[in-house]
């Protein structure tokens, strides 16, 4: 397995982990934007850790437009839109994805 299939593979378990637990909060919860964010902040650990992907999200989201501007990468805003509605877990690897195929296409 190559690195693009890896990559491939990353995006749908960092899409598909998530997702199943937002689906379940929502299906016991309902869409509740307060009780969300009391919960991502309830203890020093839990907003460690939604600092840390909060951060690494603009970080990646700012990566993906500075590699935008230098190169023709086909599809570039999936990542980004992946980026928001899913996170990190599934913006990131797609993005890569996409560059290393970009990258096999220009090896020349």
């Amino acid at each position: 397995m190559n690195m693009r299939h890896t990559y491939l593979a990353l995006f749908i378990v960092g899409t598909v982990i998530p997702y199943y637990h937002f689906i379940l909060f929502i299906s016991e919860n309902g869409i509740d934007f307060y009780l969300m964010m009391t919960r991502l902040f309830t203890n020093h650990m839990s907003t460690f850790f939604a600092w840390d992907v909060l951060i690494s999200a603009v970080v990646l989201l700012l990566f993906i437009i500075s590699d935008m501007t230098r190169e023709t990468i086909k599809y570039l805003w999936m990542p980004i839109v992946a980026t928001i509605l899913i996170g990190v877990s599934s913006g990131l690897p797609l993005f890569l994805y996409l560059r290393e195929g970009y990258l096999e296409e220009n090896e020349n």
